[in-house]
C-alpha cells in the first residue's frame, strides 16, 4: 500500500485516488440495490402495486362522483361503509 501511493520522488500519485473510487463504487453500487429491491418495496413502487379494477365499487363510486352524480357528503359516507367492505386489507392475501 505504501508504495502504491507514493509515485517517484514527487509525492501522491494518481494511485492514491484508486482506493477511494473502488470504495465509493462499492457503496454506490449497495445504495442503487437497495433502492431498486428493498425499499421500492417498502413505498409501494409499480412492481408490487396491484392493477385496479375499473368496475369495483370503490371505482366506479368515484366515477360516479368525478361524473357529479352524487355530492361530497354522499361520496364520503359511501366510501367510508366501502373501505370497511372491500379495503385493502380485505379480500387481498
Amino acid at each position: 500500500m505504501q508504495t502504491l501511493a507514493h509515485f517517484g520522488d514527487g509525492g501522491p500519485g494518481p494511485w492514491i485516488l484508486f482506493f477511494p473510487v473502488i470504495w465509493a463504487l462499492v457503496i454506490g453500487g449497495g445504495i442503487a440495490l437497495l433502492r431498486r429491491t428493498v425499499w421500492r418495496g417498502r413505498r409501494g413502487g409499480p412492481a408490487h402495486r396491484s392493477p385496479v379494477d375499473e368496475h369495483s365499487p370503490i371505482a366506479v363510486l368515484g366515477h360516479r362522483f368525478a361524473s357529479g352524480e352524487i355530492d361530497e357528503d354522499e361520496y364520503w359516507r359511501r366510501l367510508s361503509v366501502l373501505t370497511e367492505e372491500f379495503g385493502p386489507t380485505k379480500g387481498n392475501p
